[in-house]
């Protein structure tokens, strides 16, 4: 089978319910034995990455929010918690403070789902973090409770702790979960690309050498340049392990940001979510660049297409031959026609304007499914139009042009209850160009159609002329 052809590769099918629950249970249990291997450090907990796994799971696949899939989330905790601690009724409360997070993220992000994201980024990406907020609020409360039975810490020193850890946790893992997308053709790979990656990875070196709170801020600007430079998921997956190589450096007393010997929880409360605000930086950074690009993307498609017609404008259609003056190919022929519409001025008097643009737009599209791959379609102002074919000769061109001519003739065109028949008036000139000159061939071939133009007008209309050999031709 053909690369092309073959279905790309999916995790979770909304047809495949027994699969789906399969790997549930599967990535549950993977990802608790990774936060239950960094549980503990100094009774503190380091790292738990299930809760927004599985919170921007549940998010970003609506049809997987049913009852049994969250049942069959909260047993494969229970069954981990069952054959690896002794901790009895609590892994109830514990696990089932997991599940709150889990289901306060995910309810919150399907309930926006019908807001335009392209519209909205920034404001959607803020909410993001502010339901990772709450989740993480809702999350500790339960989970400190759950633990009183099982840790010697006070009631506030094990919330700071439970919330610092998953907001932190959350902010960092969310991003990359709901960005995710499988990887398909990657653009050629320049060494400068690099270039924010080592910034980055010294950044993280001065931390440790340096120390003090302040380092944990020193890859910021490395992260930026990385927003500025890398798509939305690099930058959420470089902010991951960015924030948790912190945590685990900090934790480990290998970044010293306390004076002391021993980390206080308090000083590991801070700085987990001194980490969670820096990450949030390069995400709305490189939210805000992509909001951009798409703004800048929009603006050039306005100026590249006529926004009535839906066609080429005059100034896209320039900026078509300079991007193929930039494709070194052998010499290739060009036919330029150039189409008016007959008597436009009298649809405009007798049915008025808004008329006449419902007639341009369909002389428009029904020249563009005329003409298909062999050319392409602009409106050079008013009711004229331009057409550059790429067909071998000028016998070849000049069918096309009839054709053309006579399926606008042929044509019904519909205004309200009333039924308009139109003509064309064509001109045709071709020649065969270089690559290096299709603008300067175009800006000629133009003159020529232009004079062949007012030759079918001066004829009588509803024609096409060109010159062949040395006469002009009337079809």
């Amino acid at each position: 089978m053909r690369p092309d052809l073959m279905t790309p590769f999916r995790l979770f099918r909304e047809d495949k319910p027994l699969r789906n629950a399969v790997c549930i249970f599967l990535i549950t249990t993977l990802f608790y034995a990774i936060g239950a291997m960094l549980r503990l450090v100094e009774e503190l907990s380091l790292f738990w990455p299930l809760n927004a796994v599985m919170a921007g799971i549940f998010a970003r696949f609506a049809w997987l929010n049913r009852l049994h899939n969250y049942a069959i989330c909260y047993t494969a905790m229970m069954l981990y918690d069952g054959m690896t601690t002794d901790w009895g009724p609590a892994s109830f409360v514990i696990n089932f403070s997991n599940m709150v997070f889990i289901l306060t993220f995910a309810l919150l992000v399907q309930r926006d789902k019908h807001v335009p994201v392209q519209s909205e980024a920034l404001s959607v990406a803020l909410r993001l973090f502010n339901y990772c907020l709450l989740a993480s609020v809702l999350c500790a409360l339960c989970g400190t409770f759950g633990s009183l039975g099982i840790d010697t810490q006070a009631f506030w020193p094990l919330f700071a702790d439970w919330f610092s850890e998953q907001f932190s946790t959350g902010v960092m893992i969310l991003p990359c979960i709901l960005a995710f997308s499988w990887p398909g053709l990657s653009r050629p790979f320049k060494v400068q690309h690099l270039l924010p990656l080592i910034a980055l990875a010294l950044s993280i070196v001065a931390s440790v050498v340096i120390g003090g709170a302040g380092s944990l801020a020193f890859p910021l600007p490395a992260l930026i340049w990385c927003a500025v430079r890398y798509s939305l998921l690099t930058t959420a997956l470089l902010t991951l392990i960015t924030g948790a190589a912190e945590i685990i450096l900090v934790a480990n007393s290998i970044i010293n940001i306390s004076m002391s010997a021993k980390l206080h929880t308090s000083q590991m409360f801070s700085a987990r979510l001194g980490i969670a605000t820096m990450t949030i930086c390069p995400i709305m950074v490189s939210v805000s660049v992509n909001a951009i690009n798409a703004l800048m993307k929009q603006v050039s498609l306005r100026a590249d297409f006529d926004f009535l017609t839906q066609v080429y404008s005059r100034s896209g259609l320039y900026e078509l031959l300079r991007q193929q003056e930039k494709i070194n190919h052998a010499p290739r022929p060009m036919s330029v026609m150039l189409l008016d519409i007959d008597y436009f001025k009298t649809i405009n008097d007798n049915y008025g304007h808004e008329c006449g643009d419902k007639i341009l737009s369909a002389v428009a599209q029904k020249v563009q499914q005329v003409v298909g791959n062999a050319g392409n379609v602009a409106r050079m102002g008013g009711e004229e139009f331009a057409v550059i074919a790429s067909v071998p000769d000028e016998q070849q061109a000049l069918q096309l042009a009839e054709t053309i001519r006579q399926s606008i003739e042929q044509h019904r065109f519909r205004w309200r209850q009333q039924t308009l028949s139109l003509t064309v008036s064509i001109g045709l000139s071709h020649a065969v160009s270089e690559f290096w000159q299709r603008t300067e061939t175009f800006n000629r071939l133009l003159n020529e159609a232009d004079e062949y133009l007012y030759q079918s007008k001066k004829a009588g209309r509803n024609r096409v002329s060109a010159q062949g050999g040395s006469q002009t031709l009337l079809i």
